[in-house]
């Protein structure tokens, strides 16, 4: 017992405000890690999310500015621990969208070249997709953090401390109408990566229906869907280097789109 009071650390009574102030510093980190694509997926497991969380936290309690006792321990705590989850949350939801396009891409062109019966577990949700639409995520993955994107969103995350402490004042008028420029470039560009390849297999499955009335043993099954499945292997080989500019501005106007949130917190 007399060994422990000779440590220099934190006293007894300073701990609970101590680890009050740590839950509070992650809530903001933590959140966006729960609602991204690849950090809240499934490959990622829980105990790594909450060590990784709580180890940005300890570097964001000791650079930024928190609230007082006083505030702490009143009734305006909930609604800061609200506001932190929200930013986040927010962003992570517009990196979401963001992956969701090219998901939603996958599925129409998997529906248009008879690929729709080719489908896996998607490991980021649980859930049955086509195989076309995880090669897109996973390709708008890796470019993703070859961009480094992961590290200018957290950049811009820990910059919002700066502009935006905990505890300030939030417009949220500005950050839900920021938030919503999102959902337009989920079905704009969804419609930038299925419009060439689906223009494709339309003339494709013209020409196939010119060739199965002149001929009608080649029939649909015998002749159309093995044509329009390697036409369609054809088309997204050779879009490949095409694709990589598309997801390239589908990350970057969402790293904008994530800036503009955090940059109009306090415009209220």
């Amino acid at each position: 017992m007399e060994q422990v009071g000779t440590y220099a650390g934190i006293g007894l009574q300073s701990l609970p405000t101590y680890l009050l102030l740590l839950l509070l510093s992650t809530l903001r980190v933590g959140s966006f890690l729960l609602s991204s694509p690849f950090f809240g997926s499934r490959m990622v497991p829980l105990p790594v999310r909450i060590v990784f969380s709580f180890g940005i936290g300890l570097w964001v309690l000791n650079n930024i500015k928190l609230p007082s006792l006083g505030i702490l321990v009143s009734a305006d705590l909930l609604p800061i621990i609200l506001q932190e989850v929200l930013i986040g949350v927010t962003c992570g939801m517009i990196l979401s969208i963001c992956f969701g396009s090219v998901i939603l891409a996958g599925e129409k062109i998997a529906a248009t070249s008879g690929l729709a019966f080719a489908s896996q577990v998607d490991p980021s949700s649980g859930a049955q997709s086509p195989v076309i639409s995880q090669i897109f995520q996973l390709f708008l993955l890796v470019l993703f953090f070859s961009l480094n994107g992961h590290l200018i969103i957290f950049e811009l995350i820990f910059q919002s401390y700066e502009s935006f402490p905990i505890g300030g004042m939030v417009s949220y008028k500005n950050m839900i109408e920021n938030a919503l420029l999102s959902t337009d470039f989920l079905f704009r560009t969804a419609v930038m990566i299925v419009l060439p390849i689906v223009s494709i297999l339309f003339f494709m499955n013209v020409g196939i229906g010119f060739i199965t009335k002149s001929a009608p043993q080649l029939n649909l099954f015998s002749f159309g869907f093995p044509m329009t499945i390697l036409g369609t292997f054809f088309a997204l080989y050779f879009s490949v280097d095409a694709l990589q500019f598309v997801f390239g501005e589908l990350i970057d106007e969402a790293i904008g789109i994530i800036k503009l949130v955090l940059g109009d917190l306090s415009d209220g």
